[in-house]
């Protein structure tokens, strides 16, 4: 498929002369467009485009491509065109695939055409996607490719040299080759850049980093991308856990998806959505995901209106409260999500643990105490001049201190909390905190209120 690099700009414009074109049922003009694009750019118009034309657009498409384009989808819309695909079609599109991306699509895939593609794959396939299907979903061994280039350390490297030539060709993203012994232990790596520039008749012993340390198959493929970022690596050896023998290698671009995964994942979770979500997607799927989040949301909501309601006499005869009710759950509010926001990142980096997870529970505790005096003295201030009401202004100046050193505290807490439970604090921490604030900031003024206001 030929290259052509589309930037934001020509995207969507390829995309309305794509939907024109559609319209005025120039299919021939419309598969002629799609051949010389790139897959990534292909895969970009299918999720920037209606179910509709989506669908005509898939038919459009050269099938020998197929396979790169699903590699650049994202997932919801990756499993929907698959699901469509018959067993025949997909065992055609993994030719040449990477065996983590392969593996990938087979697990979204009901058993009954899983094995039918599996029957259809040729044997070398076959073998490659069983073994990648063994490791765990989301793991260093799920995400690893098994094509690497392998050398014994007694051999010389002008031998090397001649192989490689003959060999023509290495797997993508390949900067290092790793060293075994004869059980394929990795024993350490070898630069390409040191193997092209070194004398050629050393061996491979005296030039390779014997400090290399493989990845274990079943780490976390969280706990690897941040490996990866702390290291700058562009690849990794995958070994087995107890032998240490190589199994694969990982490389950047995996990590790079990973990273974006796990990004996304944090921004939709705050609004309580799948990070997979197609914004094309079918209307009734859609409200139905939002539809549980709103329900949990309202639940929430109504405990918070609950306190309201049992100081309902105190609302009654104070209306300037009900004025400057809001004011101290949405400080509360802002405050805590700060912190949440902090402490969420810490986990994700991992960079929060058991060993400091109390003393940055402390830190904020402290900063949600101070930044509670610094407001509530500011606030007292803001409704005396306003009110002239020395009473009043005292009252939300402590409901707000105690409200956003409560906030600090819950900020911290929560998203350990949570991780804790094996909850992802992305999705439900934001809600948690927001209950928390505005119970406990509606409780607290409405509280010192009615106690002291109504004496």
């Amino acid at each position: 498929m030929p290259i052509e690099v589309l930037d934001s700009d020509t995207s969507d414009q390829r995309l309305n002369q794509l939907t024109q074109a559609l319209s005025s049922g120039m299919f021939v003009h419309v598969r002629s467009m799609l051949h010389d694009m790139a897959a990534s750019d292909i895969a970009f118009i299918l999720e920037s485009s209606p179910p509709r034309t989506r669908q005509v657009l898939w038919q459009l498409i050269d099938q020998e491509h197929t396979g790169e384009i699903l590699d650049e989808l994202g997932e919801e819309l990756k499993d929907n065109l698959i699901r469509q695909m018959s067993p025949e079609r997909v065992a055609k599109a993994a030719e040449g695939m990477d065996t983590d991306d392969l593996a990938y699509i087979l697990r979204s895939l009901p058993d009954s055409v899983f094995n039918q593609v599996l029957q259809s794959m040729r044997s070398q396939d076959r073998a490659r996607v069983e073994q990648a299907l063994s490791y765990p979903d989301d793991t260093a061994g799920s995400i690893m490719n098994t094509d690497t280039v392998t050398l014994r350390p007694d051999v010389n490297i002008d031998v090397i040299l001649r192989y490689l030539r003959i060999r023509g060709e290495l797997p993508q993203a390949t900067d290092m080759l790793y060293v075994v012994d004869k059980s394929d232990c990795l024993l350490g790596g070898v630069r390409i850049a040191d193997l092209l520039t070194c004398d050629p008749n050393a061996s491979i012993r005296e030039i390779m980093n014997d400090d290399l340390e493989g990845i274990p198959v079943g780490m976390d493929d969280g706990e690897v991308a941040q490996l990866f970022e702390r290291h700058d690596w562009l690849s990794a050896p995958v070994v087995d856990d107890d032998t240490n023998r190589l199994l694969g290698r990982i490389t950047i671009d995996d990590v790079v998806d990973i990273i974006r995964e796990d990004a996304e994942h944090s921004m939709m979770g705050m609004a309580g959505m799948d990070d997979d979500t197609d914004t094309f997607g079918p209307v009734l799927k859609s409200t139905f995901r939002r539809s549980l989040w709103l329900t949990i949301n309202l639940f929430a909501a109504l405990l918070a209106a609950s306190v309201s309601n049992m100081f309902e006499g105190t609302l009654e005869q104070f209306a300037t409260i009900a004025i400057l009710m809001t004011i101290v759950p949405s400080m509360g509010g802002v405050a805590g999500n700060q912190t949440l926001a902090l402490v969420i990142r810490g986990i994700a980096l991992g960079q929060i643990g058991q060993s400091n997870s109390r003393w940055l529970i402390g830190k904020e505790l402290a900063i949600g105490f101070l930044n509670g005096v610094l407001w509530s003295i500011l606030v007292f201030l803001a409704v005396w001049l306003w009110k002239g009401d020395i009473a009043l202004g005292a009252l939300i100046g402590g409901a707000m201190l105690i409200n956003m050193t409560v906030a600090g505290f819950a900020g911290a807490s929560i998203p350990l909390l949570l991780k804790k439970l094996n909850i992802d604090p992305a999705l439900a921490g934001g809600m948690v905190l927001t209950t928390v604030t505005d119970v406990i900031g509606l409780f607290a003024f409405l509280g010192l209120a009615t106690l002291f206001l109504l004496q």
